[in-house]
């Protein structure tokens, strides 16, 4: 194989097979293998002509094997979720439990926030003591004894897309379908799954915001995986506006335990459910369909099995043994909670979702750069829905601040977000469309 060589099949758009890619995906780890040229210039010749179905295959085959990939020996089926992100969802941590109370496996590596989506690792770890840098050793164990852990990425996971991605943040090639595929799926395989489901945003808080480039990455996405030995498939969901009633860190966790109390956060139970049934109603390793799978899940949680799954997890981790009991006290809370108040009187017509998402930036509940701090006890909550009802005496949604001048920078932002009409419009369907191949 020649790095050179594979670079100018994509540039003149000659076919590229799925060993060269996978040749060229590993090879990525070591400069010794692929220059830091060569890496540019194959990211630019994929972004602007693409590979080809066996050509992501391969890409992603390569990736994935450029590090360690778990091999597992358990009772039940390994499975995983990744969100293509958004404002106030944290779905992993009411979907994991709920899978390993059902008898799946699921060792989730997720990652942190940056630009408008929150982080699930940023999440948890507003949980005091929770460690998500553990080794892969301590993964497998959590995952063995609990049925789900949810940490960041070893360094020895397809250390390929480490520099890759890197490089794609330089060359303006970060939007590349192909190479979203690769990047995402790389990490997610190398946790040796059998089987996946995606969660794929669109609308204004969405990475992707056009659902039919929604629609793309997610047909991409099950095509590559599935090629790649793992049975998936996608809903894309509506990300009009804010998934959970809250977005932060400590108070996405407070919305991760009313959904998993059974008690609250409708939406939030929805968008798991759905997307635990395609789990466990799409796999050869379980013997349920997906409307058995549904009703099993949704027992999970109104029993109160899936939250003790959760709070057995974050022990593990190094949180609270008693976290169950100890969410309502012990959790960070901001200096300043005071409600935003809408200057008009109406129903709710259009949320600016992104916007929402931003202003927890600047409360300092996200990051603009990997290397900034966050503070856990900031955000915004309560958020009133699309169509709800308000007047000047209705608060839109809580601010979290850790001063005064931010909380009146968010108040301020808020208002702005959301659009109020006299007549009360539909809420959007949280459901847009199913991908399966």
């Amino acid at each position: 194989m020649d790095a050179a060589q594979i670079i100018g099949k994509i540039r003149t758009r000659q076919p590229v097979s799925a060993a060269e890619c996978r040749w060229f995906g590993k090879a990525l780890a070591e400069q010794s293998g692929v220059s830091d040229a060569q890496a540019g210039a194959f990211a630019m010749a994929v972004a602007i002509e693409g590979l080809g179905a066996d050509g992501r295959v391969g890409l992603t085959e390569g990736m994935r094997d450029s590090g360690e990939v778990l091999r597992w020996k358990l009772p039940g089926p390994v499975l995983d979720k990744h969100s293509t992100g958004g404002v106030g969802d944290p779905v992993s941590m009411v979907l994991a439990p709920a899978l390993a109370v059902c008898g799946a496996y699921v060792p989730m590596v997720s990652g942190r926030g940056l630009g408008h989506t929150g982080g699930t690792l940023d999440k948890l770890e507003a949980i005091p003591g929770y460690t998500s840098n553990v080794s892969t050793s301590k993964l497998q164990h959590v995952v063995r004894e609990v049925g789900c852990a949810i940490v960041g990425a070893s360094g020895q996971v397809a250390p390929a897309d480490r520099r890759l991605y890197a490089i794609r943040d330089v060359t303006a090639t970060v939007d590349s379908i192909d190479l979203i595929t690769a990047s995402i799926l790389a990490k997610k395989l190398a946790a040796g799954l059998q089987g996946l489901v995606l969660d794929v945003k669109t609308g204004n808080g969405a990475i992707l915001q056009d659902a039919a480039q929604a629609k793309r990455l997610a047909y991409s996405l099950v095509e590559v995986a599935s090629g790649a030995g793992c049975p998936t498939t996608a809903l894309i969901t509506d990300m009009s506006q804010p998934l959970a009633t809250a977005a932060g860190n400590a108070v996405e966790i407070r919305a991760v335990m009313e959904a998993l109390s059974g008690t609250g956060q409708k939406r939030l139970r929805e968008v798991a459910l759905a997307l635990g049934a395609e789990l466990l109603g799409n796999n050869k390793h379980t013997k349920v369909d997906a409307e058995a799978a549904w009703v099993m899940l949704n027992d999970a949680i109104t029993s109160g099995a899936a939250m003790e799954r959760f709070c057995r997890m974050v022990a593990y981790l190094g949180g609270p043994t008693d976290f169950d009991q100890s969410w309502r006290f012990c959790l960070p809370e901001a200096n300043i909670v005071r409600e935003v108040l809408p200057l008009a009187t109406g129903h709710i017509r259009a949320v600016d979702t992104r916007a929402l998402g931003l202003a927890v930036v600047e409360l300092g509940g996200g990051r603009r750069r990997e290397t900034e701090k966050i503070d856990p006890s900031v955000g915004l909550s309560a958020f009133k829905r699309i169509g709800d009802a308000v007047d000047k005496t209705t608060p839109l949604a809580m601010v979290h601040a850790a001063t005064e001048e931010a909380a009146a920078k968010a108040d301020r932002a808020v208002r702005k977000a959301f659009q109020i009409g006299a007549a009360k419009v539909a809420a959007p369907e949280l459901f847009v469309d199913r991908v399966a191949v």
